[in-house]
């Protein structure tokens, strides 16, 4: 009976347990057909899409970027093809372990992979992210051996070079990879596939045109990921060359003379606002940034006290000094306080009646009776204090805004500061402080709280030279599309400054030639063996005030608290075409430092004008 039974009960269990089998089977075959059904019919379009997608992708083509020229065709900012590492997240298993690996190969160092970790979020998984670039051909030859990293390879690319090294930087600026805030700001579609950006100077102001437009290419991959076949879908536009202003011989020419010093130099043309030279020194190399400045690069400027990456001709704020003193003259004339024949004697100082202090002119002997020519020529601070005091500081507020002294040029690189030209609504304003004569006095000859950067000097001679018409400064002179000509740029803007009386300003200008060719103006030494018409005017701006009482001499200061040296002129007198600012920090007499400064740039101008003349 028990044999029976047993035999009865193994029945039933092996029955139930096909039963479940069947069932188990059956819903496995059913969640089969469920799923086949769902990926071929009601997905197929879905999973057909993505099974492309992993055998075709769309990949964007970084345009050739624009390349600048200076006004005469000398290549300033060109592309060079070199090559870069790049790795691809999907076909690499162990970032971290290949990255080590590649380190220890020598391929890349730790400044490389730390770069590569801040970038990553920047790319998709497919993307060839770079990890290394400007590989040396040694590096390419080295890889290309032994390359034992899947998914590292390495790829030609475009990298920006300034061939004139530091020369033109602070006008050109420089390009260096994209960050965040890169990304925002410019269009994500054409800017997919980009790595580097202007930061400043012309490669910022100009970055759309620079930069070209952002092609299509679609690549076909195997199944090991290998790339099998490349289809340009639309392609990239190269940028636009560029053609600026600037004359690289007189650039050269002003960074020489400057060389060793903390200063600027800025030369515009006075028929139309281009700017032929726009040098601030020290300078540093631009193509230091391009693929990620060095740690020691980086030190060095940011522990120089000379502050080699501020554009002194557009941030640098001094006191003009004495080269305002033409403008205020005119001023004067214009505003009916005095005439061409009104004299000044000058004793050596000036007081106001009822003060006791003193304002001394810069010649303790005194010029004696001065014109407002001669004063000029000879740089007379009492004439400018007693005109400027009969004048009062609003009226000479509203003519030297006139020049565009406290204001921003506008000229097309950014950055640009404007200055102060102060006046007793300013001081209300910026100090809650009543405003005091004798701050008028010293507002006459560019001091006290008057700034202004070279280039506004610049402009500001120019349009005393030609007579009233201010320009708008340009860097950029011509454009040229891929393929086509180069077309003048239309970008010339200028306002005229109100006239009333011609003869004023002819007045004006006569001083500033009898600063180069009277027997006392105070850039006579200039006109020896001068083979074209110079005018001009010196200048020497205090860094601290003095007392009364004290005479300034340079040697009892640390260099920092001397004097800045200035200049600023025009060329030819007859018919002028370009004018000169010159400032040098902390270099003394504006007559000896910086006017044989200005003799020597503007030389390069009409020596190569003589040889075009002679050319022809």
């Amino acid at each position: 009976m028990d044999s029976i039974g047993n035999a009865q009960l193994e029945k039933l269990l092996l029955s139930s347990r096909l039963k479940l089998a069947l069932i188990f089977i059956f819903l496995l075959a059913l969640l089969l057909v469920v799923r086949v059904f769902n990926l071929q019919v009601t997905n197929h379009e879905y999973y057909q899409e993505e099974a492309l997608g992993n055998q075709m992708r769309s990949l964007p083509i970084t345009p050739a970027r624009g390349k600048i020229f200076d006004r005469n065709g000398v290549l300033l900012a060109t592309n060079q093809l070199t090559y870069q590492l790049t790795l691809t997240p999907e076909k690499v298993p162990n970032i971290s372990k290949v990255l080590i690996e590649l380190q220890r190969a020598g391929f890349i160092d730790e400044q490389d992979v730390k770069r590569y970790h801040k970038n990553r979020k920047r790319f998709r998984k497919f993307n060839n992210i770079p990890i290394k670039h400007n590989l040396s051909k040694d590096q390419v030859a080295k890889f290309l051996v032994s390359n034992q990293f899947p998914g590292i390879e390495v790829e030609p690319y475009f990298h920006r070079v300034y061939p004139h090294d530091s020369s033109s930087v602070h006008a050109l600026g420089y390009v260096s990879r994209m960050n965040k805030k890169d990304k925002l700001q410019y269009d994500r579609q054409n800017y997919s596939g980009t790595q580097f950006v202007g930061k400043v100077g012309i490669e910022k102001q100009y970055e759309t045109l620079l930069h070209g437009k952002t092609g299509i290419k679609q690549i076909e991959r195997n199944v090991s990921g290998r790339v099998v076949d490349t289809k340009i879908i639309t392609p990239s536009i190269a940028g636009q060359n560029l053609y600026l202003s600037l004359d690289l011989n007189m650039q050269k020419m002003a960074e020489s003379v400057l060389a060793g010093k903390r200063g600027s130099i800025v030369v515009v043309n006075v028929k139309n606002g281009e700017v032929l030279t726009l040098v601030s020194t020290p300078t540093y190399n631009p193509n230091w940034f391009v693929n990620g400045i060095s740690h020691a690069n980086y030190e060095l400027l940011q522990t120089s006290k000379d502050i080699p990456q501020l554009n002194r001709s557009i941030q640098g704020l001094y006191p003009p000094g004495s080269t305002v003193k033409p403008m205020v003259a005119l001023a004067g004339l214009e505003e009916g306080i005095n005439t061409t024949d009104s004299k000044t004697f000058c004793p050596g100082f000036f007081r106001l009646p009822n003060v006791k202090r003193k304002f001394n002119d810069w010649k303790r002997d005194g010029h004696g009776h001065v014109d407002m020519k001669d004063s000029i020529a000879q740089s007379c601070d009492v004439f400018f204090y007693d005109l400027a005091d009969k004048m009062g500081i609003d009226k000479l507020h509203k003519n030297l805004t006139l020049f565009n002294f406290g204001q921003k040029t506008g000229i097309d690189i950014p950055g640009e500061k404007g200055g102060i030209m102060p006046s007793k609504s300013w001081k209300k304003i910026n100090r809650n402080e009543p405003w005091y004569r004798g701050e008028t006095l010293i507002a006459g000859i560019g001091q006290g709280f008057m700034t202004s950067s070279p280039l506004q000097l610049a402009v500001a001679t120019a349009a005393l030279a030609n007579k009233g018409q201010l320009f708008q400064p340009k860097l950029l002179k011509s454009i040229q599309k891929p393929g086509e000509s180069i077309v003048e740029a239309n970008n010339k803007h200028s306002r005229q400054i109100p006239i009333k009386d011609i003869h004023h300003w002819e007045e004006v200008l006569e001083g500033m030639k009898m600063t180069i060719y009277a027997p006392k103006g105070t850039a006579r030494r200039l006109n020896k063996g001068l083979t074209y018409t110079m005018a001009g005017k010196t200048g020497t701006a205090q860094v601290f005030g003095l007392d009364p009482e004290e005479q300034y001499i340079a040697e009892k200061y640390e260099e920092k608290l001397r004097d800045h040296a200035l200049f600023t002129g025009f060329a030819p007198i007859e018919e002028p075409e370009i004018a000169i600012a010159i400032i040098v920090e902390n270099a003394g007499s504006g007559s000896s430092k910086a006017a044989p400064l200005a003799r020597k740039v503007l030389d390069v101008y009409f020596n190569q004008r003589s040889a075009d003349g002679l050319m022809k």
